[in-house]
């Protein structure tokens, strides 16, 4: 069988992927220019970060793996939050309001076919106080998460509801990616 790049550093996509039984061959993170172009949507962003971290990394004969994920409140994009100053921005954002989380996840087949996914997943955030946001920060848990917070972590206690996909939210919709995988011959 034709050996799996992920083009991510991501620990969270390692696991979740060994959830489903996929080891990847080579951890190959994408290098690329994530600045998105004026006016471009979140969904668009999300949809070309995908494919552009897929096509930076592979190598024909090889599946490659890679994602993107954006946290959208409307039509913007909030940041990947590298202080604690992002990530309480970002925090105050999605405050006792609702948002999306999009994942694009793209595999290139060792033949060069491209299989793509978005997975969309509303998240509803409770009413955080200065308190919460202060308790969560200590926790650095939310620095360098795409929108300053971890469902899988702390701030899960914060999060009445979710439609969608919760593996999404972490980083890899599980479900899309193993249909993906199967799909494009690799097999589980």
């Amino acid at each position: 069988m034709s050996k799996l790049i992920l083009a991510s550093a991501s620990p969270r996509r390692r696991q979740l992927l060994a959830q489903i039984g996929v080891t990847p061959d080579e951890i190959k993170p994408a290098n690329i220019d994530e600045t998105p172009k004026p006016g471009e949507l979140p969904r668009a962003y999300a949809m070309r970060m995908g494919v552009e971290k897929a096509r930076a990394v592979h190598q024909p004969g090889q599946f490659t793996l890679a994602g993107d994920t954006v946290v959208a409140l409307g039509r913007r994009i909030l940041p990947k939050a590298e202080s604690n100053g992002d990530v309480a921005d970002c925090l105050r954002l999605v405050s006792g309001r609702a948002h999306h989380v999009l994942t694009s996840v793209c595999l290139m087949a060792p033949d060069g076919r491209i299989s793509q996914r978005l997975s969309d997943t509303r998240v509803k955030v409770k009413r955080l106080s200065e308190a919460d946001i202060a308790a969560y920060l200590a926790s650095e848990e939310g620095r360098g998460k795409a929108g300053g917070y971890a469902i899988q972590g702390r701030f899960g206690a914060y999060i009445p509801h979710i439609s969608g996909s919760y593996t999404g939210v972490m980083g890899l919709p599980v479900f899309e990616v193993a249909q993906m995988l199967n799909g494009l011959g690799y097999r589980l």
